[in-house]
């Protein structure tokens, strides 16, 4: 018994003693196995586009998220630059501030940081961006060596450089976080030059580049490898986007990317010999993305987790709300401050209260047709193959009241800041999108679109995407039938360029990479085009003119709003003819000026009835109707008719009709004008020596020395017959009075 239970213990003692030792060695191996895997957290933000009002809020996030993870790195995937007023007034330096309460590790160069090139400064503001930020610039695929202002910013051109300073541009750098060694590499889409203004700048391959910088943090044993990039998630393959170069540089574990504006929930992972995992987080600093990650021994992500942080659910972190206030202040001025523009009348921005109302979102708008001309205007200053100009009704947000227009009206107008864009489109698939664009009508639709350099009728009545009839684009002055088969570049936004408002024939040609970015910001481009000289110096007064026609339920149809007719269709007319303007066209609105100017909808006078003359004048008059192109402008001169004058009696005019040498008048016919080379009688201006014109003057000129009062201004003939009748007459008189005396004095002496 008692050896049964020394035999218990000693199983018992055995039994707890390998368990114990069999356990030793896992435990070991998992100490092993968490010292060869590393966790790794990217933060990232890109395209913020001076949105600075959102910084306090990103701060935020940041800070909860440094919080939260150990090892984490914060990175901006450029275009810093542009957007909003904070750049205009301040050209970069209230981003900076902000920017450097953050503590990035690093940037890569966006294609907006270069928009100043050109100007008289160059890249000055970019250059005192990059020396006051507290982190390093990356740019493995630019060249800055002509450039006067970047030039000595450069370390070490061609090869990264370990734990970078800030205040410097970097080909490539590392960073050490948690004792693990990070390559980082920065590439800029080499589209730049065409779509910024990159003077004295050389984008290089970017392919190349990426895949030489890879190859040094190889060759220096660095296995976990960031591209950050300003290429585009999925832009034209053509020029460059991240999709593109995941496939094609293997040893890349992640992209941050930017420059398309692509909002990615999830994170796009490219499949290769080792995985590539692809991030962006959308746009305006609207949102914070977070990357988790880990890696094994061999620096290959075994797992990762994205996510996309609201700012705007944050409270905005205190001191960089305080340096905010720096800046704001003179924002909200500048907002109030007048553009130089004026709008000479109202253009609303309707909206519907039932289906058939007036609205931006359902029919062609005043407002519409400005924005979409200051698209297809500015478009084809770099694009010049540009034909058309589309715009979803959607985007446009406030109306423009008349007189001098502010800038916060503007942006109030476009307040997305959207990316133009220009695609290739053939006409068929232009007809899709128009289709998609009358699809709900008449009813609102927020992807309705207005349109620019072209025309089009639709039946409301039909079945959606059998409605549109007829489509035409403007070539010079006319309008010719957009054909199926033939290629159309057509400029919109970026939005609408990507398949929003789910436009899939967009969206289809964005992923084929017939979508090109042009650089520029959409209500930049609408200020620029209503006070630049040569496109509406200032004025700014656009109508409607049956771009977008419903023929159920317009009764217009197009052409152009006939002539304009006078009557009495007379050049010379007594004092106090009343003439009338008519047109062809029922119900065309005439206007008219009577100085000479152009007749518009806000120049001169609004026709209402007969017009009474009462001097010489010019009538200008333009009949205008929603649908039609408006009339020709049509131009009336008419003059009073002048007195008709006795004749003189040849007899006594020594002046006319003879050789006399000493005579201005010995050459003229015998009616009253003179035809001699040195006397213009007209009475018209027209002569170098007439100092009688009173042509359209209501009172006769106090220089005329033949002035009369009936308003002619014409010179009058001396009245020789009146003198001769006088004389007679007093010669009769005389014979009387002669007589009488002689008859008087016959009586007296008889």
């Amino acid at each position: 018994m008692r050896k049964n239970r020394i035999y218990q213990v000693s199983m018992n003692l055995l039994l707890s003693l390998l368990l114990i030792v069999s356990f030793m060695p896992l435990h070991a191996l998992a100490e092993e196995s968490g010292a060869n895997h590393f966790d790794l957290t990217v933060m990232h933000m890109n395209d913020t586009h001076a949105h600075v009002d959102k910084y306090p809020q990103m701060l935020t996030a940041i800070k909860e998220v440094r919080a939260e993870k150990d090892n984490t790195l914060l990175l901006h995937a450029g275009d810093v630059f542009s957007g909003t007023l904070y750049f205009n007034e301040f050209k970069g330096e209230a981003d900076l501030k902000l920017m450097n309460l953050m503590d990035f590790d690093a940037m890569v160069y966006g294609n907006h940081e270069f928009d100043r090139g050109s100007s008289e400064g160059g890249h000055e503001s970019l250059s005192k961006f990059v020396s006051g930020a507290n982190f390093p610039l990356i740019g493995t695929n630019i060249d800055f060596s002509k450039d006067p202002f970047m030039a000595g910013l450069v370390v070490h051109p061609g090869e990264f450089v370990e734990n970078p300073e800030g205040g410097k541009s970097y080909h490539s750098i590392v960073k050490e976080v948690g004792g693990e060694k990070i390559g980082i590499l920065g590439l800029t889409t080499e589209d730049t030059p065409a779509i910024s203004s990159a003077v004295q700048v050389e984008f290089l391959n970017y392919i190349k580049e990426a895949e030489k910088a890879v190859k040094q943090f190889q060759d220096a044993g660095i296995n976990k490898i960031i591209a950050l990039t300003h290429l585009g998630y999925d832009s034209n393959p053509a020029v460059g986007n991240d999709l593109v170069l995941a496939e094609q540089v293997a040893g890349i574990d992640i992209i941050v990317g930017g420059h398309s504006h692509t909002k990615l929930d999830e994170p796009t992972v490219v499949e290769g010999k080792e995985p590539t995992v692809i991030v962006q987080a959308g746009q305006y600093a609207e949102h914070l993305g977070k990357l988790d990650v880990t890696f094994d021994e061999n620096g290959v992500i075994t797992e990762y987790a994205g996510q996309l942080i609201a700012t705007g659910d944050k409270a905005a972190d205190p001191e960089a709300a305080e340096v905010l206030k720096e800046f704001s202040a003179q924002i909200e001025e500048k907002m109030n401050a007048e553009s130089g523009a004026v709008a000479l009348k109202d253009l609303p921005n309707p909206r519907q209260d039932k289906p058939g109302d007036d609205s931006v979102r359902a029919n062609e708008t005043e407002l519409g047709n400005l924005v979409t001309d200051a698209m297809l205007a500015k478009a084809q200053e770099k694009f010049p193959e540009t034909v058309i100009a589309l715009q979803n009704g959607g985007g446009i947000r406030a109306p423009i009241q008349k007189g001098p227009i502010t800038i916060g009206e503007i942006i109030s107008v476009l307040p997305f800041g959207n990316d133009p864009v220009v695609v290739t489109l053939t006409g068929s698939e232009l007809k899709e999108v128009l289709e998609h664009s009358v699809r709900l009508a008449p009813a609102e639709n927020g992807g309705f679109l207005h349109v620019s350099g072209m025309r089009f009728k639709y039946d409301s009545t039909q079945e959606a995407g059998s409605r549109v009839l007829v489509m035409e684009v403007k070539e010079g002055d006319t309008y010719v039938p957009i054909e199926e088969n033939k290629e159309y570049t057509i400029t919109t936004n970026q939005f609408t360029a990507m398949g929003g408002d789910d436009y899939d024939t967009f969206r289809k040609a964005y992923a084929e990479g017939r979508v090109t970015n042009i650089g520029e910001i959409d209500w930049e481009q609408l200020m620029n085009y209503m006070i630049e000289e040569e496109y509406l110096n200032g004025k700014v007064d656009p109508v409607r003119e049956g771009r977008i026609i419903d023929i159920a339920r317009d009764e217009i149809v197009w052409g152009q709003v006939a002539p304009i007719e006078i009557s009495p269709d007379e050049t010379e007319v007594e004092i106090g003819t009343k003439v009338e303007l008519t047109t062809a066209t029922k119900d065309a609105t005439i206007y008219y000026t009577l100085n000479g100017s152009e007749p518009s909808e806000t120049n001169g006078y609004l026709y209402d009835g007969p017009i009474e003359i009462k001097h010489d004048i010019t009538i200008k008059a333009i009949a205008l109707k929603h649908g039609y192109l408006p009339s020709d402008v049509a131009e009336f001169s008419l003059t009073i008719k002048q007195e008709t004058e006795e004749p003189t009696d040849p007899s006594d005019d020594d002046n006319n009709n003879d050789d006399n040498k000493g005579d201005n008048n010995a050459k003229d016919k015998d009616d009253g004008s003179d035809n001699g080379k040195n006397v213009d009688d007209q009475g018209d201006g027209s002569g170098t020596n007439d100092k009688n014109d009173n042509t359209n003057d209501p009172k006769p000129s106090t220089n005329d020395k033949n002035k009369t009062n009936d308003g002619t201004g014409g010179n009058k003939l001396p009245n020789t017959a009146t003198q001769m009748y006088q004389f007679m007459l007093y010669g009769a008189i005389l014979l009387i009075i002669g007589a009488s005396i002689v008859i008087y004095r016959k009586f007296k002496t008889n």
